[in-house]
């Protein structure tokens, strides 16, 4: 059994009462082999916490039903789970407020459900939740990439790659199927104290798609975004 295949049965609570971010959330960390269980109410979040035992929570501060603080007060008093809020653009008290009670990271309104795996895989890793996806191969198409060994093989062959074009392989491969902004491929890749110019991701992809030969077309370009992998990639 793979390492993806293992994650399946990892669950996500996730408290927010806005439909359509409930439901965008459940996407894509579907997607992610998560079990997703969803309610709009505080009160029935805690209840899902102690029953499911999650890896992960994910809750919007502003509930039907009271305040997200009074949920992550509840939560803290008998789980240490892993949580990430959302808040609104201009509440920089509440991000201060909910890292103190014990959030772990937060995400601002309006974001890209890309941003929240992300983050919600940078968290798990963080915790000790789960075990790093990218540690092991990633095989995808005729590319097989191994990070232990540092090395790509095309189709069998030994592809000829520099050190950020391993990195930023790596990355698509681990996030296939996400939309990745040019962003977030300098943070992760370049590090997050890098102020390229995001052309410097473009020249590097042409560059990767190049030494990938017939398997180039695997990273796709997303217009006015950036790039993914294409996760149906097949012979």
């Amino acid at each position: 059994m793979t390492a993806r295949e293992q994650a399946v049965q990892r669950s996500v609570v996730v408290i927010e009462d806005d439909p359509s971010i409930s439901e965008l959330l459940q996407l894509y960390l579907s997607r992610e082999n998560y079990l997703v269980y969803a309610t709009a109410l505080g009160g029935e979040g805690v209840g899902l916490v102690k029953d499911k035992e999650p890896a992960l929570v994910v809750l919007d501060l502003m509930l039907p039903d009271g305040s997200g603080f009074d949920f992550l007060k509840a939560v803290r008093a008998f789980s240490e789970v892993p949580l990430i809020i959302l808040t609104a653009k201009d509440e920089e008290q509440d991000k201060i407020l909910g890292l103190e009670l014990g959030a772990d990271d937060y995400i601002v309104k309006p974001f890209s459900p890309g941003e929240l795996v992300a983050r919600a895989r940078a968290v798990l890793r963080r915790s000790g939740a789960q075990e790093d996806p990218g540690s092991g191969p990633q095989v995808l198409g005729g590319i097989e990439l191994l990070p232990a060994e540092r090395t790509v093989r095309v189709d069998g062959v030994l592809a000829d790659l520099t050190p950020k074009e391993f990195e930023l392989l790596h990355y698509l491969l681990v996030n296939r199927g996400l939309a990745l902004t040019r962003e977030r491929l300098l943070e992760e890749v370049w590090g997050y104290n890098s102020y390229g110019d995001a052309r410097t991701v473009d020249v590097h992809v042409g560059q990767l798609r190049k030494k990938l030969g017939s398997w180039g077309p695997i990273i796709q370009t997303v217009w006015g975004l950036g790039y993914r992998a294409d996760p149906e990639a097949t012979r």
